[in-house]
């Protein structure tokens, strides 16, 4: 597997996996995740891949295909009241595709992430799970992530 920065060409292979992810999370959480909607327009995903504040990465076989992929952003907080100014790189979402699952390439993906953020002199790397993803938890805790902080919610009219 080749880990590289995304470019335009990956799109269709990135917009499958967001499919994919889309599905986990509706199938979770039906109240607030859409079925076949769309996360990004083909424009807003152009504008990602081009940005240096928020690479995305891919996995892609010897052919180009998109195995997998890391949205990463990098997040600071300058001159912030309370909050230390650190960088840290936050994993906005991080998929493999489900066929392909069990083969290591997210781990490979993600120690990829990981030796990103540390080049790029993050103190650290950070993301959200919903709880609903149990696997997805299990796989980030074999990682080696821990909770940093919880989010908790009350559904009205239960």
């Amino acid at each position: 597997m080749i880990i590289r920065r995304a470019v335009e060409k990956d799109m269709d292979g990135i917009n499958r996996l967001l499919c994919q992810v889309l599905m986990v999370h509706h199938n979770g959480r039906p109240d607030l995740f859409k079925s076949g909607a769309k996360k990004y327009t083909d424009e807003e995903l152009k504008n990602i891949i081009s940005d240096d504040e928020r690479p995305i990465f891919v996995g892609t076989d010897e052919s180009g295909n998109v195995l997998g992929y890391a949205f990463c952003v990098f997040q600071s907080h300058p001159d912030d009241n309370i909050l230390t100014d650190i960088k840290t790189l936050y994993i906005d979402d991080l998929c493999v595709d489900e066929t392909l699952r069990g083969q290591h390439i997210g781990k490979k993906l993600y120690e990829y992430v990981i030796a990103f953020a540390k080049d790029s002199g993050c103190y650290n790397v950070t993301l959200n799970v919903w709880s609903c993803n149990a696997s997805a938890m299990k796989f980030y805790e074999a990682c080696g992530l821990k909770p940093q902080k919880i989010g908790m919610e009350n559904i009205l009219g239960e």
